[in-house]
């Protein structure tokens, strides 16, 4: 039987092998993604999620609160994610949806009825070449026009990397203000699946990082992936919207149903804490909340491998969505606060996007800093093709970062 990496299998080594211990309830001891207390499963807590902005005609201005009357409806991440493209053609003529197999829903379904309710010429298959569509979203977003790219996996990007890097993220800067590409959005789903392997289960957003010109936006949830999307298209510049695969069908809660936005480039604190700041976006989410869940409430098999005085840590766990620009600000302030920091995230370290997170924190929070600033990430090799699990930044490999840097 596999062993767990380094040093997480000796801190935990009855975990291991368990066959002494009392199985497990059906459910699990951790919290899930299903139920997970971090999605908004009621009509009220939806329709008072932080800084939503509603864009409909019952609003008098975009930062208008108004909640009375507005209705939600149950969905999981693919949902929303159609729903907030549905919100976009019907309101802006000039948007169009296309890439490899959308006419008929895509792979994981999210333009499902696009075509049938705005037609097959606004949403549109195209050949299979990544170079291509964003190619063709470059000229048509040139145009004036709105372009809602999909390239079927992230992992698949690279071929356009040229065109992202050398050409939209940098049309506005080359041609003085005269053009840019602020309506071409790239979908594109990402993160482990599971079993996906070296080609279906990769995290590219770090390779984006030094693209001046470009955002990159990974949402956590539906309500988060319909206000985060719709914020991306139409928000002045490219972006590339990275829909975690996992988190598809998996996530569910209340979404409002009326058109609204969430604001690129800023990060939300979702468990607030005063001992340790502890820093991810997407799938990792819901791992960081099992790994917390887990300090404080440790299993009878874990107990032994949890030191007492750390289970009642405080630790606040922050949501980055936007990878680029980053809420550097909201990281920083909180780091000052707890003076410690650990950084999740599925991609590799060498150069990930933890790298530069580290980087900027040191230099700004150097002096509060009570233990170095703690890394935990996928592996440096090609994501594997069998025992996926191990390659990920799970429950385990986290609460033990978390108790290294609390004890440090």
């Amino acid at each position: 039987m596999f062993s767990l990496p380094f040093k997480a299998s000796r801190r935990f080594p009855s975990l291991i092998c368990r066959s002494n211990s009392t199985a497990p309830p059906a459910g699990g001891h951790l919290p899930s993604i299903a139920t997970s207390t971090i999605l908004r499963s009621t009509r009220e807590a939806a329709l008072r999620t932080p800084w939503l902005r509603w864009l409909d005609d019952n609003a008098s201005s975009p930062s208008t609160v108004i909640v009375g009357g507005r209705e939600t409806r149950k969905m999981n991440t693919y949902q929303a994610v159609r729903d907030a493209m549905s919100i976009a053609l019907a309101k802006d003529d000039s948007a169009v949806v296309f890439g490899e197999d959308v006419a008929f829903g895509g792979v994981f379904r999210c333009t499902m009825g696009l075509a049938e309710e705005f037609g097959r010429e606004r949403v549109f298959n195209t050949p299979l070449t990544e170079q291509g569509i964003v190619g063709f979203g470059v000229g048509f977003a040139l145009m004036g026009h709105t372009a809602i790219a999909e390239i079927q996996f992230a992992d698949y990007i690279f071929p356009a990397f040229d065109q992202l890097v050398n050409e939209a993220a940098k049309i506005r800067y080359r041609s003085g203000g005269t053009f840019n590409v602020g309506g071409l959005t790239i979908r594109t789903p990402t993160m482990s699946v599971g079993h996906g392997g070296l080609y279906h289960s990769q995290s590219p957003e770090g390779f984006f990082m030094g693209a001046s010109g470009l955002k990159v936006v990974i949402p956590r949830s539906p309500i988060q992936a319909k206000g985060l999307l719709l914020g991306s298209i139409r928000d002045p510049n490219p972006v590339i919207f990275m829909e975690p695969k996992v988190l598809y069908r998996s996530a569910v809660e209340q979404v409002p149903i009326d058109d609204y936005e969430l604001p690129l480039g800023r990060a939300e604190i979702l468990v607030s804490g005063t001992d340790l700041t502890l820093l991810t976006w997407g799938t990792p989410v819901y791992h960081c909340e099992a790994a917390l869940h887990m300090l404080s409430s440790p299993e009878a098999a874990l107990q032994p491998h949890i030191t007492a005085s750390l289970r009642s840590a405080k630790v606040e766990l922050i949501d980055l969505r936007s990878i680029l620009p980053w809420d550097v600000e909201t990281i920083a302030e909180s780091v000052n606060r707890t003076g410690r920091l650990v950084i999740v995230h599925e991609a590799g370290m060498t150069a990930g996007v933890g790298a530069e997170i580290s980087a900027e924190i040191q230099k700004r929070c150097f002096l509060k800093l009570d233990a170095p600033i703690k890394r935990v990430t996928g592996w440096d090799t090609p994501v594997a093709l069998q025992y996926e699990k191990f390659h990920i930044p799970d429950a385990i490999r986290i609460v033990d970062a978390v108790m290294e840097t609390l004890s440090y």
